[in-house]
């Protein structure tokens, strides 16, 4: 990715090596947002393991606003067998509550969809919270729920039994 100057002010960076305590320090954030800190167990050695490895699993980008760091969104590839190509796949974005209603939210998503147009992408996934109202700043640009489908989850404290069935 590269650094990219949205309007006055507003700057979207590539996370680096050494932004990984900001990294956590806004998951933390999101997750007290969701009322789920209890289920952060993340670390900064399990992410720099994980998005600053051979073959990173997840990327992140930070908006800076006047060179405070406002909001990050992480986000990955997966793939479609139906359309025949990779997706972009948004596990996280998130604006401090201070920064909130000054555009920020809108120019990460909108990074997203450029990053998804630049790479091929075939579409862009998420998921949101029933009572997040994001979701009607989603619905503003044309995406909306998927009529039909449910997300499942497994965690890794579920994988040993799984393996024995």
């Amino acid at each position: 990715m590269y650094e990219t100057e949205i309007k006055p002010g507003l700057n979207i960076r590539t996370a680096k090596k050494e932004d990984v305590p900001l990294i956590l320090e806004f998951i933390k954030g999101i997750a007290e947002f969701e009322n789920l800190s209890h289920l952060v167990t993340a670390t900064e050695e399990t992410l720099q393991e994980s998005m600053f490895c051979e073959k990173p699993y997840a990327e992140v980008f930070f908006a800076e606003l006047d060179g405070v760091p406002a909001g990050f969104t992480v986000f990955f590839h997966n793939f479609s067998t139906f359309v025949g190509k990779q997706g972009l796949y948004i596990e996280d974005i998130f604006v401090k509550p201070e920064f909130r209603g000054k555009g920020i939210g809108k120019a990460m998503f909108l990074h997203c969809v450029k990053l998804a147009k630049e790479r091929n992408c075939g579409r862009m996934e998420w998921a949101v919270l029933d009572w997040n109202p994001a979701r009607e700043f989603y619905e503003y640009f044309g995406a909306g729920p998927v009529d039909g489908w449910h997300i499942y989850r497994m965690g890794a404290d579920k994988f040993d039994s799984a393996l024995e069935k």
